[in-house]
């Protein structure tokens, strides 16, 4: 019994932390709304892997490695600005030629590719597995490496139900929202998302030393 206890607390520590708005809440309710829930789901997918590969990282060490080096911290943190400005413009251009948007809207991999990347490129996922999750390691137990990987697990899955929920919530209104005469503002309006994202990663993964 005494191994379920600090699992539940680390359990209600991400779902606290999932249901707080954030840049991936964000950014898979907006691309829901534009392209509905298939795009979505496959976004949520490549957030899954991008989350988890950083828990494969610190179970060897290296996300301390990434905190504690502004150079690989910074690099990270722009390079996650400049690629959801890209995004943005990607959606803001591709607004021109309505049918080859509508056509790419229905491949998922795009969407799972950028919602991996946008994730890798985000230190703040490296900082939670460094600061956050270590709290719940207990080295009395099995090894840390094991441990991080489980609490890493658990933590996917729960990030995982929340952003399918959004996209489900999102999906489900896009349905009903998006028809020819209002597809090109539901773009324009994502592509504004994605620059006010932007924005919001840059200010708030600027590193604390």
């Amino acid at each position: 019994m005494a191994e379920i206890h600090p699992l539940l607390a680390f359990a209600l520590t991400a779902l606290v932390i999932e249901i707080t708005p954030g840049p991936n809440m964000t950014y898979l309710a907006a691309l829901s709304l534009s392209s509905g829930m298939r795009t979505g789901f496959a976004a949520v997918g490549g957030i899954a892997l991008g989350l988890m590969t950083y828990g494969m990282i610190a179970a060897f060490g290296l996300a301390a490695v990434i905190d504690n080096s502004p150079l690989l911290y910074g690099l990270l943190r722009w390079g996650g600005v400049l690629y959801l400005l890209w995004l943005a413009w990607d959606a803001w251009s591709g607004q021109a030629d309505g049918a080859a948007d509508a056509a790419r809207n229905e491949r998922p991999w795009p969407a799972f590719r950028r919602g991996l990347i946008t994730n890798l490129l985000n230190p703040k996922a490296a900082v939670f597995y460094v600061a956050v999750l270590p709290e719940f390691v207990r080295p009395d137990a099995v090894s840390v490496a094991s441990q991080t990987l489980l609490l890493s697990l658990i933590y996917v899955a729960i990030a995982t139900l929340i952003h399918s929920t959004i996209v489900t919530l999102a999906g489900a209104m896009q349905s009903t929202i998006d028809v020819a005469n209002n597809r090109r503002t539901i773009r324009g309006a994502f592509a504004l998302a994605l620059v006010g994202i932007a924005i919001w990663f840059a200010v708030t993964t600027g590193h604390p030393r």
